[in-house]
């Protein structure tokens, strides 16, 4: 069978999921980032950052 990672946003979201698959006897595991989430925040910015094309070109001359 499949493995699904799922990234509920909040504490509501994941209130409702862990009901839904006790219901479906559905088993999983529960388990804690191992980055630093103020680190995880930064790198999700910085994607949207380059999404927004906010970002620089720098020649690998000028470094």
């Amino acid at each position: 069978m499949e493995t699904l990672i799922v990234h509920p946003e909040n504490k509501k979201q994941l209130a409702a999921l862990k009901s839904f698959m006790k219901a479906f006897k559905i088993s999983f595991e529960e388990g804690k980032s191992v980055y630093n989430p103020e680190f995880v925040a930064k790198v999700q910015e910085g994607l949207k950052q380059i999404e927004r094309g906010e970002t620089r070109v720098v020649n690998i001359d000028d470094l």
